[in-house]
């Protein structure tokens, strides 16, 4: 007669399952929570760094790098010793340097738009004007420039439309296809699409000012005016300074999607930014002038942030980096 088989129950290792991640040291769990944000940004950021080789060679698409002469710092020199090249390369950079002037001057919009987002007293309607004015940011600068060429187009456009009805003008008016104001244009919507997202850090830092200095404010019997010029203000102004010195450091990364919806052959001239001059010089085939100009512009992008943090450090005595 066989003896019944014995069950042995393994008993779970020490620390087996959810509890093994609650018992470990804090460091080791903000790196486990880091770590994916870490890999996303090397993939995205750092590994991409490696196509800087082709800015040392004369490199034709289709042609393995191996069979490509290398030139050394060619395209480089090409920049200050091409005349024609350089009066672009100066072209785009005063663009460059007029729409980053531009964004920092008017970045006291968001500050602005969230002391008064803050004022509203209805919960309601404080929740729908910043739900209303956050989601342009969602919205591609496609379906942007879609919305741009509704309103300001020559032929039915409906500003255009409007203005001719009223007897204003006699012809449409071609806004999209001009070369004046086109950097005032170009923040305006810039600032239409991203006021509602911009003022979301500024609300977050109003809402941490302790309520208690309010009920003082109200006590000592201070207006409404005095309450945000004395307290609102001071409290986010460390939070608008960070946002600042970092914008400051990002002068000359205006990006490409913007441009690129809204350029046309009669504002190039003037929308042509560094990155969008980068990317067209690339889809031109000039793959290795194009990188040496990238390389130059994060040379440049890394000073002007390096340079931002120790004005931080001389100016408020922190570090941002």
């Amino acid at each position: 007669m066989t003896e019944p088989s014995i069950l042995v129950h393994a008993s779970k290792p020490k620390g087996y399952g959810r509890g093994s991640f609650r018992k470990l040291p804090n460091k080791y769990k903000l790196f486990l929570m880091a770590f994916p944000f870490l890999v996303t940004t090397f993939i995205f950021f750092y590994l991409p760094i490696s196509g800087w080789i082709y800015a040392f060679y004369d490199f034709t698409p289709g042609i393995p790098l191996s069979d490509t002469p290398y030139v050394g710092l060619k395209w480089f020199k090409s920049i200050a010793q091409n005349h024609t090249q350089m009066e672009e390369v100066l072209r785009v950079m005063k663009n460059t340097v007029a729409m980053s002037a531009l964004g920092i001057v008017t970045s006291v919009f968001p500050v602005i738009f969230a002391i008064l987002l803050s004022e509203i007293r209805t919960p309601w309607y404080r929740k729908f004007v910043q739900t209303l004015t956050t989601i342009p940011n969602f919205i591609s600068w496609i379906l942007v420039y879609a919305l741009a060429f509704t309103l300001f187009s020559v032929d039915n456009g409906v500003v255009n439309t409007i203005l001719i009805k009223l007897g204003f003008i006699d012809e449409g008016i071609n806004f999209l296809a001009t070369n004046s104001n086109v950097w005032l244009t170009m923040i305006a919507w810039y600032w239409w699409k991203s006021l509602g997202w911009g003022a979301i850090l500024y609300l977050a830092a109003i809402t941490g000012i302790d309520q208690e200095l309010y009920e003082a404010a109200d006590v000592d019997g201070a207006s409404r005016f005095r309450k945000i010029w004395h307290i609102t203000v001071p409290g986010i102004i460390p939070t608008f300074f960070v946002l600042l010195i970092l914008s400051i450091g990002n002068f000359i990364n205006n990006g490409v999607d913007q441009y690129f919806a809204f350029q046309n052959a009669m504002n190039k001239d003037s929308i042509e930014v560094l990155d969008l001059y980068v990317y067209n010089i690339a889809f031109a085939n000039n793959f290795p002038f194009a990188t040496a100009v990238s390389m130059l512009k994060s040379l440049i992008s890394i000073f002007l942030l390096f340079t931002a943090n120790s004005m931080s450090k001389l100016i408020r005595g922190e570090s941002i980096i």
